[in-house]
């Protein structure tokens, strides 16, 4: 029984697929996933912006997550989802390629992200996790954005359509 005296920590997070890269976020963070739906652009917004969308009564803004890690913009398919996520009591809809799975990943699989110098942004990326054969890129989805960012999606959540 020694080995569970032992036994690390685990935390869960949500894997999702933007082209070939493999991300994470923490479970506690996740709302809900959906099915890819109409988005409603809204004017003067970031490219990256999708616009929002009406979730029974409430309105989301959705960002293509694509768009915002400067990856090419890629047709919705069959696999396309929303992941809805609470950043700082703001539910924010971020669209992927394709959800895999909610992963327990033990706390020593973790490492920090490497620096790559000051022309590439990696502060999003809080750690890296080792799956199996793969690489996880876990997202601080707070760091997606700017202070200023997060309080004109707030305007925008309480907007209506």
């Amino acid at each position: 029984m020694k080995e569970n005296a032992q036994q690390t920590r685990r935390e869960r997070y949500l894997t999702f697929f933007l082209g070939e890269e493999q991300y994470g976020i923490s479970i506690t963070r996740i709302k809900e996933i959906i099915a890819i739906m109409k988005v409603t652009s809204v004017p003067k917004t970031p490219e990256y912006m999708r616009g929002v969308i009406n979730l029974r009564g409430s309105i989301i803004p959705v960002v293509d997550t694509r768009l915002r890690f400067g990856m090419e913009v890629k047709e919705a398919d069959m696999h396309t989802a929303i992941v809805i996520v609470e950043v700082e009591k703001i539910n924010i809809g971020f669209i992927v390629d394709r959800v895999e799975e909610v992963a327990s990943i033990d706390a020593a699989n973790l490492s920090e992200p490497p620096k790559f110098g000051n022309h590439i942004d990696t502060d999003f990326i809080c750690s890296m996790a080792q799956m199996q054969e793969s690489v996880v890129m876990i997202l601080d989805v707070l760091k997606l954005f700017e202070a200023e960012e997060l309080v004109s999606l707030e305007q925008i959540q309480k907007s209506e359509l």
